[in-house]
């Protein structure tokens, strides 16, 4: 497993935008897919955007889809979170998680596919 510690969040105005941060420990970060999740106030936890241990393979939530992007830097054992366009009903707690196995050929938006959780980040879009 990874230890996972997001930061970035914050307040913005909509229409505005944020850069979340996931850093991981360990040596075996390249070898793990990495996916950000979003739990709103009230809500269940879902699922934002994934990348590939390869970064070749990308996917999102068709709510996010065109505004949010998900990039990684392996040499910096990091994960990104390009938000644009943010709207209101983007706010939420905003979670990095790795899969629960490494190398693992997989595309799932499944939260209990991803084994590893951080703390969570809160980001804020006011109207």
């Amino acid at each position: 497993q990874v230890q996972l510690v997001e930061s970035g969040g914050g307040l913005v105005q909509a229409g505005g935008s944020l850069r979340l941060s996931c850093a991981a420990s360990g040596r075996t970060f390249s070898s793990y897919n990495m996916g950000w999740f979003r739990q709103a106030p009230g809500k269940e936890r879902e699922f934002v955007a994934a990348i590939g241990w390869g970064a070749g393979i990308t996917y999102y939530a068709d709510s996010v889809k065109g505004r949010f992007t998900i990039s990684r830097d392996n040499a910096k054992n990091t994960v990104y979170l390009q938000m644009n366009s943010l709207k209101p009903e983007d706010t939420a707690v905003y979670y990095c998680a790795a899969d629960r196995g490494q190398w693992r050929v997989v595309r799932t938006t499944t939260q209990t596919d991803f084994g590893s959780w951080g703390q969570g980040t809160q980001v804020t879009v006011s109207s």
